[in-house]
C-alpha cells in the first residue's frame, strides 16, 4: 500500500469511533486517546517486519534516555516511508481535528523528532515535556501520534507509554504499547509522558508524528526546551536533569536554533 491507501484506511477508522475517541481524549488532564486494530492485521505485520535493525538506527542514550530513532526514512523499507506519511494525510488531518478539537494543526514532514523509534531491552524514556515548537520555533508542538507495531508485546515486557498526569512527582498513567493502537495525545506544558524500562530482550517499536499548530492549545505563549525529569524514585537523577534543563533553556534563549545542528531531519 502507498501513504493515501493507508491515510483513507486510518481515516475510516477514526471517524467510525470519532465519538467515543473525543470523549476518551478529553477526560484526564493530558488529552489523551487510543484505537486498537488500526490496520488490516497483514499490513501491520508487514510495517513490523519492515523495521531495520536498530544497528542502523542512531541510539541516543544518556541519563535522560536510551532508545534507537531514525527519520531518514529513505534509508529504509518504503512502507516504512509510506506509513509515517499516511499519518499526514489530509483526510486523517480532519478527522483527528474532529476527535482532538485542536484547530489549525499541521503535520511536519521535516519528521522533527519523528520517523520512527526502537527500544530494546532495558531501554527507556524518562519522565519529560516535549521541545514546545517546531525546529525554526515558529508553531507549537500540539500533538503526539503513535503508532505501536510489535507482534504479540504483553504489557508486562514494559516499554510502555507513562501519561503523568499529576506532573512526574505523582503516578503516572500507563497505556499499554499494544500491537496495531494509535496513540494521541496532546502536548502543552502539563504533558509529562515517559515510556517505562523494557524488561524483556525483544525490540518495541513505533511510527512517530507529530502535529504543530500557531497557537498552544492552553492559548498563552511559551517557549521550552525538551525538560527531563528523575522518576520519583529517581531524586538525584531528578536534581541532575533539573540543572540540565535550565542549562540548556538558557542556551536556547542566546541560541534560536542552538548551537549544535538538530540531526533528526528528515531532508530528501
Amino acid at each position: 500500500m502507498n501513504r493515501s491507501e493507508y491515510g483513507r484506511i486510518i481515516a475510516e477508522r477514526l471517524s467510525a469511533a470519532a465519538g467515543p475517541l473525543s470523549e476518551e481524549f478529553h477526560k484526564h488532564p493530558i488529552q489523551s486517546c487510543h484505537i486498537d486494530d488500526l490496520l488490516p492485521n497483514e499490513e501491520a505485520q508487514l510495517i513490523a517486519t519492515s523495521f531495520p535493525d536498530k544497528s542502523t538506527m542512531m541510539l541516543k542514550k544518556s541519563i535522560r534516555e536510551h532508545k534507537y530513532v531514525a527519520a531518514h526514512m529513505d534509508k529504509f523499507s518504503p512502507v516504512l516511508e509510506e506509513i509515517i506519511f499516511a499519518f499526514q494525510q489530509p483526510e486523517v488531518v480532519r478527522v483527528v481535528n474532529e476527535i482532538t478539537g485542536i484547530d489549525d494543526m499541521h503535520p511536519d514532514e521535516n519528521l522533527y523528532a519523528g520517523g520512527i523509534s526502537l527500544m530494546a531491552k532495558d531501554n527507556f524514556l524518562n519522565p519529560h515535556l516535549d521541545n514546545s515548537h517546531d525546529k525554526d520555533r515558529n508553531m507549537y508542538r500540539v500533538l503526539n501520534l503513535l503508532y505501536y507495531v510489535t507482534p504479540d508485546w504483553e504489557k508486562e515486557s514494559g516499554g510502555n507509554l507513562e501519561l503523568w498526569d499529576d506532573g512526574p512527582t505523582g503516578k503516572p498513567r500507563e497505556i499499554h504499547s499494544k500491537f496495531n493502537r494509535l496513540v494521541l495525545m496532546a502536548t502543552h506544558k502539563g504533558s509529562w509522558h515517559s515510556v517505562n524500562q523494557v524488561k524483556v530482550d525483544r525490540s518495541r517499536c513505533c511510527v512517530s508524528n507529530y502535529y504543530f499548530s500557531p497557537r498552544p492549545i492552553e492559548g498563552r505563549e511559551y517557549f521550552h526546551v525538551t525538560s527531563f525529569r528523575g522518576r520519583p524514585e529517581q531524586p538525584v537523577r531528578d536534581l541532575v536533569l533539573k540543572g540540565d534543563v535550565a542549562l540548556r533553556q538558557g542556551v536556547r534563549k542566546v541560541f534560536k536554533n542552538g548551537v549544535v545542528e538538530n540531526k533528526h531531519v528528515y531532508k530528501k
